[in-house]
């Protein structure tokens, strides 16, 4: 009998197979690497979209900054005019004042006592000067508070050095700059 080999034609056919097997795979493994490229190309390309987007953002957030400041800036100016306004309008307001509180100081000045200092701390006055008597210095302080711009005498100190040769008593007295209100009437059964 004739001795048939059939290895080869299944050798073949098991070859055959396995490069249709490694061409399925290796057309895979392409699929698989066009795809990944296609996606890994989609990604940068979102990205670079972002990136876009993120330097427009910050540009436009700078311009922003920078209007903010300026914004900043005008409110500072304005705060600032605001606050020299208010002191012209304060120094309008009380120019009339000094000479009203001169002149009160002259009219209620009696006789026998002379102003030696005149200091004004805001609202605050001190006057030093010099009585003949304490009654003087009583009779002033009764006109300070009788007054309407000068108020709320208050004395501080007075020293008597005796009576000799007609020496004056030092006295020091505190008041209050300020328009007084008009006082209600007392009664009416008065």
């Amino acid at each position: 009998m004739a001795k048939i080999n059939l290895l080869p034609w299944r050798e073949e056919l098991r070859k055959k197979k396995q490069q249709e097997f490694v061409a399925g795979i290796g057309a895979g493994v392409a699929a698989a690497c066009v795809i990944l490229g296609l996606v890994y190309l989609y990604i940068e390309g979102l990205k670079e979209y972002q990136t876009r987007r993120n330097t427009l953002l910050q540009n436009e957030i700078a311009i922003l900054d920078k209007r903010i400041q300026e914004i900043k800036d005008i409110e500072d100016k304005k705060n600032k005019l605001l606050t020299k306004i208010e002191v012209i309008q304060k120094l309008q307001e009380s120019r009339p004042e000094v000479v009203h509180l001169f002149d009160e100081l002259a009219r209620t000045t009696p006789e026998g006592i002379n102003l030696s200092k005149f200091s004004q701390a805001g609202s605050d006055l001190t006057l030093v000067g010099k009585a003949e008597s304490n009654a003087r210095v009583s009779a002033y302080m009764r006109a300070i508070d009788n007054s309407q711009w000068i108020n709320s005498s208050v004395l501080t100190v007075i020293k008597g050095e005796g009576k000799s040769g007609g020496q004056m008593n030092d006295f020091t007295l505190t008041a209050k700059q300020g328009r007084k209100t008009d006082k209600p009437a007392g009664g009416a059964g008065k």
